[in-house]
């Protein structure tokens, strides 16, 4: 996996936390700000932070369509708290373009502004039996699934937080903030059986 690339939307954001984490697992991090930098890479990350800034942003150095088209071409791309609303086919109370990548509807500031952030164990069964320390942050919650994603983490009530679908990765939290770096891996051996064409 040491050879792969991992390209970083760079544009605002946690993308720093997400480079240090990728670096930490032996992976060659990329910021990914032009359209030019996502030619030499083997996965994407869309890293959490203002979904309406970013969306803006993608649309003016002229990234939305090209990812949006990665994505259907089944490009492996991993979106975090705002990266997953920009990953979502739809969202409520959004007045942004997202990616609409996924099969999933989310809604965003879900736990409400008055409790900003909150940390959680979580089972997540594809990372291995230990709960995974999830931290969220004015985190979006996904509300409606298709036929297809696959649910990989729920909070106690049953609320669904992360969410795969093929090559693409979503999650309400921040695994970037957290030592545990079992998510980035997870998302690494996503790429790897793409490159290797399983």
């Amino acid at each position: 996996m040491s050879n792969k690339k991992i390209g970083v939307l760079s544009l605002q954001g946690a993308f720093i936390e997400h480079m240090a984490s990728l670096q930490k697992l032996g992976v060659e991090a990329l910021d990914i700000r032009l359209p030019r930098d996502l030619e030499t890479i083997d996965g994407l990350i869309i890293p959490g932070g203002e979904s309406t800034v970013i969306s803006q942003l993608m649309r003016s150095y002229g990234l939305m369509e090209i990812i949006r088209d990665l994505a259907r071409d089944g490009f492996p791309m991993f979106g975090t708290c705002a990266g997953m609303i920009l990953m979502a086919k739809s969202a409520l109370d959004l007045d942004i373009e997202p990616i609409g990548a996924m099969d999933i509807k989310v809604k965003r500031n879900a736990f409400g502004r008055q409790v900003d952030s909150f940390e959680t164990s979580l089972a997540i069964p594809a990372l291995g039996e230990t709960p995974f320390p999830a931290v969220f942050i004015r985190a979006p919650i996904i509300v409606e699934t298709a036929p297809g994603v696959e649910i990989l983490a729920s909070l106690p009530d049953g609320t669904p937080v992360a969410a795969r679908q093929g090559n693409l990765l979503a999650a309400a939290f921040h695994p970037e903030l957290t030592p545990d770096l079992r998510f980035h891996s997870y998302f690494l051996n996503i790429v790897a059986r793409r490159a290797y064409g399983h």
